[in-house]
């Protein structure tokens, strides 16, 4: 049983006990009706106290049990909430720390609420794609005014319990303890208080009303549509609130209801949910045990300060951890010091950061010339030149001067890490971190895992970038890991879609209406074509009979590097990322179409997602059988955090299971057709083609 029933004098005190945040599980739930039935039975007993132990009062649902029976099984939420409601003495919820969710909405059932300052107070469902379904959207409103609840409901962000109760007219909390500490015995003291009263104060007989409803209501969601555009729930959320407003409670309750589980059947609840899951799952490496003992990382070093490694230094320095930044040249350490001031100083303009926090920041900050005054760091991250020989002579010195038990991390987005382990006496401490450019930005962390990696080395990355703030995922060693082998085939597809009859805006508006951030030429522009040309010219050579389009190499030629040359598949105005379609590109492109004899054709907006997100699909099953990736759901996290794919779909393998499998491969087998495209590489991978059989999916 996750909850605990206790007796103190007249008071009944019954506490959830399911760590880490007293999720409302079935058991938990069963403890709750139990408890309230023990109460009230007992003469002795004149109220009751509920409560959550540990860090939490409630975080809501069990994550354990989403999408399993289970979390239907009765007594379900509102079973609870209606028996808490029924019950014939009083019951005081002692909110504290996180109270979210269907822990709120659990405490909305209770006849009073005491808080303690600092607790954290949601109803998040709206980023599961969701509207609150256990009364939130119809008790909220009531307890704490239309207006300020919608904005909670819409946003999903949590809020302090201090400043809510400053709310006026607020009937969410009937009193604020004077500390955390204090809150139990407050509790116990409040609910003798209210032991007699009756009647019982409920939430759902409260008034709802706004004064300017149909205004203001019209108001919320003209702005919802513009902020939600491909997120049904946030327009539902102000839907159900209205409704508060305008019915009867139970009727209110019911219309809640039907939104909540037509909303569960959609696509992007079931991805929201899906990254949700994924992002958790992420963390947990198959043979790794969570107590595996970890590393103590109090400093560390960064070798390189240019773009990259300006940004990852940045990424400690805002984690409160000092780091000491080598260069070769002092200029260069100028260089890159300033870029990380002028980073800073940009935030402290725009009002994200306070200049005392700045200042504590940069005296994080060391910088040397020299190996030997890194030889103390915990850690060190080099972010050279991407060229194994310049890694070689990084990892030598490192050898050289760091203490044992130091972890040695390389950021190569494509070299043999096992090569790089290879030049020190201690591979079993060298492992990749490869951050995504601006690495003080971007979430994803590619944690790659070589063929000595010591486990305790993995499980300290892992907690390290808990702390920097980064979704890690790890890779096994193969060229390019998960994230750049996969794009490599969604760039191939992007040059046959050139050869064959597309323009490169039409190709990037297509992928953008799908939801990407940014359709593939752009993303070259972006990112620099002189990098996919340096990779083209070594599979030339690696591998002579693999299919390419020469488009690239052309643009290239030219020296239309992208936005760093003003000049790519696009003109680009200095200080600006507009993005100018260029006549003589479009050329450039019909004219090679026609030496190779090609006559154009119409090309569908669906045939173009397909081609480039099917590629991605494909690539990732040879990845997961070749155990590259451990799960699915860590291939959407990279695709996600690192290169833009739309949340509302999660991920390219989710959106191939909404798909379904099956149709994924009829595609795939309809583009082996195509004598202009790569039929080799249209054969499914053996996985895929194994679960589209089965009926089976890769989440």
């Amino acid at each position: 049983m996750t909850a605990k029933y206790e007796v103190h004098g007249s008071v009944a005190v019954i506490t959830m006990n399911n760590p880490p945040v007293n999720g409302l599980g079935h058991s938990t739930r069963v403890g709750i009706t139990d408890g309230l039935q023990k109460a009230n039975a007992d003469t002795a007993v004149k109220s009751i106290v509920l409560t959550g132990g540990g860090k939490a009062f409630s975080g809501g649902a069990d994550i354990k049990e989403f999408g399993s029976p289970k979390a239907l099984a009765e007594p379900n939420l509102l079973s609870v909430i209606l028996a808490v409601e029924n019950s014939s003495k009083p019951v005081v919820a002692a909110v504290h720390s996180v109270c979210m969710g269907g822990g709120l909405e659990l405490a909305l059932g209770c006849h009073y609420r005491i808080a303690a300052p600092g607790c954290s107070v949601a109803l998040p469902e709206v980023k599961l794609g969701l509207i609150p379904g256990a009364g939130g959207t119809q008790r909220l409103p009531r307890a704490l005014g239309v207006e300020p609840a919608l904005n909670m409901i819409v946003s999903g962000e949590p809020v302090k319990s201090e400043l809510l109760a400053q709310i006026p007219g607020q009937k969410l909390f009937d009193k604020m303890s004077a500390s955390a500490e204090s809150l139990a015995e407050e509790a116990l003291a409040y609910a003798q208080a209210v032991s007699d009263t009756r009647p019982l104060p409920l939430v759902r007989n409260l008034p709802c009303k706004h004064p300017n409803g149909d205004a203001y209501f019209q108001f919320a969601r003209n702005m919802v549509k513009g902020m939600a555009k491909n997120f049904p729930a946030p327009g539902k959320c102000v839907d159900a609130v209205e409704s508060a407003t305008k019915k009867k409670f139970d009727e209110g309750m019911a219309f809640e209801r039907e939104i909540f589980t037509a909303l569960m059947f959609t696509p992007e609840s079931r991805s929201l949910r899906h990254i949700f899951m994924a992002e958790r799952a992420a963390s947990k490496i198959p043979d790794v045990p969570e107590d595996t003992p970890k590393r103590d990382i109090q400093s560390v070093a960064v070798i390189g300060a240019g773009t990259m490694g300006g940004g990852i230094a940045m990424n400690f320095l805002n984690a409160g951890i000092p780091v000491k930044m080598l260069e070769m040249k002092q200029e260069a350490l100028d260089k890159g010091l300033g870029i990380i001031r002028k980073n800073y100083e940009a935030q402290v303009k725009k009002g994200k950061l306070k200049q005392d926090k700045y200042e504590q920041r940069m005296s994080l900050l060391t910088t040397t010339l020299s190996y030997d005054d890194l030889k103390e760091a915990d850690m060190v991250i080099e972010a050279v030149f991407e060229e194994m020989g310049v890694k070689e002579k990084v990892f030598k010195e490192l050898d050289r001067v760091m203490k044992p038990g130091a972890i040695l991390a390389s950021n190569t987005s494509t070299l043999d890490v096992n090569q790089i382990a290879a030049f020190t006496k201690r591979p079993q401490d060298v492992v990749g971190m490869h951050f995504f450019s601006p690495a003080n930005v971007m979430k994803l962390l590619e944690v790659i895992r070589g063929e000595k990696t010591a486990k305790d080395v993995l499980a300290t990355v892992m907690a390290v970038s808990k702390k920097i703030r980064k979704t890690a995922v790890v890779s096994g060693v193969c060229d390019g890991f998960i994230g750049n082998r996969m794009i490599e085939q969604y760039g191939r597809q992007s040059g046959f879609l050139l050869d064959e009859g597309c323009t490169p805006a039409q190709v990037d508006k297509a992928m953008e209406k799908f939801g990407m951030a940014m359709g593939p030429f752009r993303m070259g522009d972006l990112a620099g074509n002189d990098i996919g040309w340096a990779i083209r010219k070594r599979r030339y050579q690696e591998k002579p009979n693999m299919k390419y389009s020469k488009t690239a190499d052309l643009l290239c030629e030219k020296g239309r590097f992208g936005q760093k040359t003003g000049a790519g598949w696009y003109d680009y105005v200095p200080g600006k990322r507009d993005a100018i379609p260029n006549a003589e590109v479009v050329k450039m492109i019909e004219d090679h179409r026609a030496a190779l004899g090609i006559t154009p054709r119409k090309i569908s907006d669906d045939e173009i997602v397909q081609r480039l997100v099917y590629a991605l699909v494909n690539e990732a099953a040879h990845i997961l059988e070749e155990g590259i990736a451990s799960k699915a759901s860590d291939i959407d996290m990279v695709y996600l955090m690192g290169y833009g794919f739309p949340i509302y779909r999660g991920g390219p393998m989710n959106y191939a299971d909404q798909v379904g499998l099956f149709n994924v491969v009829q595609s795939m087998q309809r583009f082996a057709q195509n004598p202009l495209d790569d039929a080799a590489f249209w054969q499914p991978a053996p996985l895929l083609a194994k679960l589209a059989a089965e009926g089976k999916s890769f989440n």
